[in-house]
This record gives structure tokens, sequence and C-alpha cells, in this order.
């Protein structure tokens, strides 16, 4: 079994909108456009447990906080979700609430014109439709939801008119016993553990022990009458016996107190199934110390993969193996290593995997097919998988790295090396020391893509406009004809800037102040990586050999990294804006000012602070 669609209706920042899911999805967008309500969306409606949380949903989980019209009249949360490729097993049980899914249309079979005549075509399917719903209850003064099955629709002319304002009317519950059926299984982003690695109802070693097999009553009841009848018991030490026999025996003038000394008593806790739900606590030994102590003693990394080991448990334990596995910021305190490991292990073993990322290490993982881009126009809001006809597949392995900070960025400037990657982020940088209103490249959201090669840079603009991104392109000017395609290429840009010089370096040593490059080549006729073979005394060259020399140092040392190589160096020695190459620094302007005026839309993706960090310790 696996999601195919989800539908989201006035929950939290998306008044309306839908989300198309792969085999394994990776969903990606900027802060806040709604990736953690796509997940907080799934588990409302198929986490088993996720209902038996009070309230449901409060007034922050809906849309703007409007859980009322202006009437009065309650407004609906919908959630609903499309469910395929089940399982012969989850096909028996859930047969009378199947229907015909096209997988051409991304539709049900019965909504078209032609109806069920195209019901047995090549690509449709059985599917599984489900929706929670969930409202302002004003008689209880409180939220109510549940989640129901979407077929068959329910005869309403054989309900009375207090039926038809009842939540769900006429729809047949889709229970707890069901969703376990499906195996659904959500790993938050914030989580801590406390709750998650204890054994309170619904915790993962909850789940843990319910799955394993039958036993579990009787595990309770054993438990408690060890914890009894411990010898020693725990009032028979020395101090507490004092303390015991003292309240005894004062007592005892006030209290009509069963004989023996068994009338008063310390234990290990109430002696009660609940109480040792909560009390009782998993302990842990790491290397190097080898000293078991409380799991929340832990490191938060430590923490994290023991949350992560848990889950991958109960999926273990599921009897269907189409495990639906939500994976929300898997990077969290860990290393990069473990992030890649941990990502392979779930595409590989989980039936489904739907995954949020921010790191490189786990989007590179994906193939583009699987990476579904969020986006939001106004309130409404859409995810669907990026256009792979666009993005080949080779390129993509290639530069699967740049592509991975790419997908995670706001816009992209393709560039045609590594140096002009280095001018282009030290003009930055410059700019927002001089310039209030500037935001630096990396705070815009602006990924800097190195092409390695001014022919190769045109080809990108397609590429990253498929990827739902605005683009932008600098190269050098061209010392032979360009590529046949190039200039339909360019003009999917939204802006494009080619050099009028034939190197980076020339722009870089004309465009300056002849005081910078004098202040850059006594700086760095200092270091131990100078080019010797062009020397320097600064009392020797005349102004008008500074920019040759210069431009000779800086292609020596071309490829320098950021912020330490010589194209830095040179940048830092400007003093004010007027100092800056103008051709680098009215480019980084422009893209400046296109992103100010057309900002992304980000809307809050959890409508208020309550919503989410309560449950923030739940991992299902």
């Amino acid at each position: 079994m696996r999601v195919r669609r989800l539908d989201i209706k006035n929950f939290r920042g998306i008044s309306e909108g839908s989300v198309l899911f792969q085999r394994h999805t990776l969903l990606v967008g900027g802060n806040n456009i709604g990736k953690s309500t796509v997940c907080e969306a799934l588990e409302l409606a198929l986490g088993p447990d996720r209902l038996y949380r009070r309230p449901v949903i409060d007034e922050h989980d809906f849309s703007r906080g409007m859980y009322r019209d202006d009437d009065g009249n309650p407004l609906d949360i919908q959630i609903g979700v499309v469910l395929t490729e089940l399982s012969d097993e989850q096909r028996r049980h859930f047969r009378r609430h199947l229907r015909r899914w096209d997988e051409s249309s991304l539709s049900f079979v019965d909504d078209k014109p032609e109806g069920l005549s195209n019901a047995d075509n090549d690509g449709t399917v059985w599917a599984l439709p489900v929706v929670f719903m969930g409202r302002y209850d004003r008689e209880e003064d409180d939220f109510v939801g549940g989640t129901f099955f979407e077929h068959p629709l329910p005869d309403m002319d054989h309900l009375d008119e207090d039926q038809r304002g009842l939540l769900g009317a006429g729809l047949v519950p889709f229970t707890r016993a069901h969703k376990r059926i499906c195996g659904f299984v959500f790993l938050r982003a914030l989580r801590t553990g406390s709750r998650a690695l204890s054994l309170q109802r619904g915790s993962l070693l909850d789940s843990i022990l319910r799955l394993g097999g039958e036993g579990t009553a009787e595990m309770w009841q054993n438990a408690l009458s060890e914890l009894r009848d411990l010898d020693p018991a725990i009032g028979e030490i020395e101090q507490l016996k004092d303390v015991r026999n003292t309240i005894r025996n004062r007592l005892g003038r006030f209290v009509n107190l069963s004989p023996g000394e068994n009338s008063t008593a310390f234990f290990a806790s109430d002696l009660t199934r609940e109480h040792l739900r909560e009390v009782i606590r998993l302990f842990i030994a790491t290397q190097p110390s080898n000293y078991p102590v409380p799991f929340s003693r832990q490191g938060t990394g430590s923490i994290n993969l023991l949350v992560f080991a848990l889950l991958t448990i109960i999926a273990d334990l599921k009897e269907d193996q189409s495990v639906i596995f939500v994976m929300e910021e898997p990077e969290i305190a860990l290393p990069p290593h473990i992030q890649r490991r941990v990502t392979k292990y779930v595409i590989q073993q989980m039936g489904q995997s739907i995954v949020t990322s921010h790191s490189p290490y786990v989007i590179e993982q994906f193939a583009p097919e699987n990476v579904v881009i969020l986006s939001r126009n106004g309130n409404s809001f859409s995810g669907a998988p990026i256009d792979i006809s666009r993005v080949k597949s080779k390129t993509y392995r290639a530069e699967r790295w740049q592509f991975a900070e790419a997908i995670l960025s706001r816009a992209v400037f393709v560039l045609e090396g590594q140096t002009e990657m280095a001018a282009v982020h030290a003009v930055s940088s410059a700019l927002e020391h001089f310039r209030d209103d500037y935001s630096h490249v990396d705070l815009a959201g602006v990924t800097l893509f190195n092409a390695s090669g001014d022919r190769a840079v045109p080809r990108y603009g397609p590429i990253f406009k498929a990827l739902g991104k605005r683009v932008y392109g600098m190269r050098d000017k061209l010392n032979a004809p360009d590529a046949a395609d190039a200039a339909e290429n360019i003009a999917r840009f939204d802006e494009f800037w080619e050099s009028p010089e034939p190197g980076i370096e020339k722009i870089l040593v004309k465009q300056v102040p002849t005081r910078v490059l004098r202040s850059f080549l006594d700086e760095v006729a200092q270091r131990d990586d100078y080019p010797t073979k062009y020397r320097y005394i600064a009392k020797e060259v005349e102004d008008d050999k500074l920019a040759s020399l210069a431009a000779k140092v800086l292609k020596e040392r071309k490829g320098d990294a950021f912020g330490f190589g010589y194209t830095s160096a040179l940048i830092a020695q400007c003093q004010s804006e007027g100092d800056l190459p103008a051709f680098i620094r009215d480019a980084l302007l422009t893209i400046n000012e296109d992103l100010q005026d057309d900002p992304e839309l980000v809307l809050d993706d959890v409508a208020g602070p309550a919503a989410g960090f309560e449950e923030s310790e739940e991992s299902l």
C-alpha cells in the first residue's frame, strides 16, 4: 500500500491544495512552504494513535484560525488520501470501500463522463479513498475529528436533519484497527524521545510490545507482583525502615491501622500498570564509558538514531511489508555518513518512504523523478514530481551534490567556474557590508551553480526552470561560435549576462580602482603560495602595470576556494560599493531587486505555536 494523492482543505497554512506522491518521495520547498503540514495531514488521516490525543485539533489547525464562518456555522478541515498498490489481504479487507483509479489521469474512473466503461483498461487499479474531517462542535464547546471511508457515499435521504449535521454523516469510520493494516509510521523532526521511548500508551516501545505478540496483559500483572514481592523490599532499606516505623507509630495514634509491620510500606511505584508505563525507563550503555544511563542522558544524535531504530523494528513487525514510512528532517544531529545510511535503509526497506529534508546528503539519495516540488499560489498549495524530460539522469547523477543544494534554493545563479563563484560570493559579501537594502545570496536563497565551462552555462536554464526555480546565468565572452541551441536555452533564464571580456580575471582587474589592485598585490605578495615568477616589489611596479600583473597572478591561482583565494582577497580591498567590479555588482543588484519585488510567499507552516510542538515527542 502507498499514498498516491493527498488533498487538503482548510488545514493550517493551506486553504486548498493537493500533492502527488511517488513510491519514494522527497518533498522539497522553502522554509514554511508546507512540508510539515503535509506530514501532519497524513498522520491525522492515517496515524493509528493520532486521534487518541486530546484535543485532536485546535483553533490553530484551521487555515488562518477560521473555524466558523460569518454566520457561526462550523468550517471543516478535510484531508483526503488516496491509497493504491494494496496487497491481496488489504483488498479483501477493504473490498466494500474500493474504487477504480486511473494512473494516467490520476483520477477515479467513475468520476469521468464515460464512467465505469474504462474500469478495466490498462493503468487502472484498485484504490482506497479515506478522508479525515475535523470541526468545532458548538454544543460540546470542543473540537472533534475522525477519519472515514470516502466510499461508498451515504444515502442522505435516509438520514434525518440531526444526522445530516453530524461529522462524517453517513460515512463508515476508518478505525484504529483499519489504520494499523495500512502500516503508517511517522518519524517527526522535533523529538526528544521522552515519550517516544517510554512505555506510555501509543509510544514506540508500547507499539513494539503490542506488535510482538500476545502476553502484554500478563507481563504487566507479573511485573506488578514482582515489585510488590521484592526481597528485600524497598522499605527494608535501613534508613527507610526507621522512617516507616516512625510513621506507623505516630500515625497509629490517629488512624486505625491494620496490625503488623506491613501497615506502612514503601514501593517503587503506585503498583498500577499506568504508573509503571510512566516510570519505567530504558537505560543505554555506550562506548567508551560502557556505563548504562537513562536514554535521555544520551546525546541528541544518539536519541534520534534510537528513535529511528525502534521505528524500523515496528516496520519489521508489520505482517504486511508495505509500510508507509514518513520521515521529517532525518539529518537533525546526525553526521553526514549516518544521514546517508539512514536514508538508504528507508528507501530500500520500506514499501513507501516520504521524506522532507534540508540536507544534500539525504537529497542526493533520491532519483530526480522522486523529487516532488511543493509550491504556493496565494493560499493555494500544490506538489508534483519534477519534469524529468528536462533533467537528464546522467546530468543529475554527475552533478548530484550541486543539484541537491539547488533543489532547496529559491533561485539558482549558474556560473562557468570556481573562480566566478568565488568572485560572485565575495562581491555579494561586500554589497551586504556596504548596503542595508541588500541581501547576501546565501540569505536570499540563491544557489551558485558551477557549470564547469562557458558553453555549458546555457543548458542549465531549462533544467532549473523545470525544477520551478528562478534562474540566472553569467559567463565570459566567447572566443568561438556558440552551441546551436544556446539562444533557445538562454531565453529560459530570468536574466543572463555575458561578459565584455573573455576571462573573469580581466573583468576583475579592469573594473576596480588602481589603489585596490596595489593593495591586493601588497597583501598577496606576502603569502607563501604567491607565484614567485610574477615578481612584485611595490616601488618598482608603475600603476599602469598593475592590472596586467594582477590578472596574471589571479589566473595562476584560478579556482581557489571561497573566502581564502586570491579572488576573494582582491574584492576584500574594495572600500566602497563603487570600488566593486561593475559587471558582477550590477548583476547581483538586479537579482536582489528581482527577488525583493517578487518575494517567495511565506505562510506559517504551522498556524500557531501550540500546533506541532506539543506533539513533537511522539513518533507515531
